[in-house]
């Protein structure tokens, strides 16, 4: 049996799609149906029902799913122990974080990295879902939620805070009313897919009555309405710095997150991810004002 015959098959049943599983794999659909169409003759067995809105285990294809699942543990295991043993900075390192602290705060930062790192490739994961560092989606997070379970090296690397902001002209058209920050004007929120973020959270629990301009699934298409003029939006503090936006309620009244360097502990030892892990941490974060971690006294 072929180890990545198990990888198309682990794809598939994830995703109960060939469209899905053929993206996330980097490989045709028409591949990815001969290598499960190979690893079922092999078996001896169906392990799908296919139809037409998807792929669907069989009774046989979720039995072979365990066992799929413990060989990965160990092959993916077995990848972290050796990447562990590098002693030089060199290789693919796997970032995965957020879109505004990849556009923002870490990308702008690279040309330095390369300078110093020229032997590193570094990937860039950008997603509202959370990279499985254990199944080495990632090799490397950076996270404003902590993770609470798996075998990870965790560092608190700093802390950012929050503001109701908008446009200057949005805001002066439209004063405050009735002693509410909020008050006569518009709000951009998250859609339902995201009320569990913390701004989403703040916002309908703080101001559970106000007026909406717009929903969207995106911090970047809010920090766009409010340079539009639409409304007001709950935006880190440390993305506002170029813009001419006003803050409405400032972060005392608010919320703030801490943000975490998360490693595999497997992996904490490689010469490249800790040189990566050490750039982050010691001057992209550390160098921005923002999101420095509070003096404490």
């Amino acid at each position: 049996m072929d180890w990545n015959d198990l990888r198309y098959f682990l794809a598939v049943a994830r995703t109960g799609s060939l469209t899905l599983a053929s993206s996330n794999l980097g490989a045709s659909q028409s591949t990815v149906s001969r290598r499960i169409g190979e690893l079922e003759k092999s078996i001896g067995t169906s392990l799908f029902r296919r139809h037409q809105t998807g792929y669907y285990l069989t009774d046989e294809g979720q039995e072979v799913l365990r066992h799929a699942e413990l060989v990965e543990d160990s092959v993916m295991a077995l990848e972290r122990g050796a990447t562990g043993l590098d002693r030089n900075p060199v290789g693919t390192v796997r970032l995965a974080t957020s879109e505004n602290l990849a556009i923002d705060l870490v990308i702008p930062a690279l040309p330095a990295f390369r300078d110093r790192y020229p032997g590193i490739s570094l990937e860039i994961l950008t997603s509202t879902a959370t990279a499985e560092l254990e199944r080495r989606e990632a090799d490397i997070a950076l996270r404003v939620v902590r993770p609470m379970r798996g075998n990870l090296k965790i560092r608190r690397v700093g802390h950012m805070t929050y503001s109701v902001y908008g446009g200057r002209d949005y805001v002066e058209r439209h004063p405050a009313q009735d002693g509410e920050p909020l008050g006569g004007r518009h709000a951009i929120a998250w859609d339902a897919a995201h009320a569990h973020l913390p701004a989403a959270a703040w916002l309908a629990r703080e101001h559970p009555g106000c007026r909406t301009a717009l929903i969207t699934s995106s911090l970047a298409t809010q920090i766009a309405a409010v340079r539009a003029g639409l409304g007001l939006a709950v935006i880190p503090d440390f993305l506002t710095v170029k813009d001419d936006f006003v803050r409405v309620i400032p972060p005392e009244r608010m919320f703030s997150a801490e943000v975490w360097l998360v490693t595999h502990a497997d992996l904490a030892a490689s010469a490249r991810i800790r040189a990566l892990a050490d750039f982050l941490s010691n001057e992209v974060l550390q160098g921005n004002r923002e999101l420095r971690l509070p003096d404490i006294s």
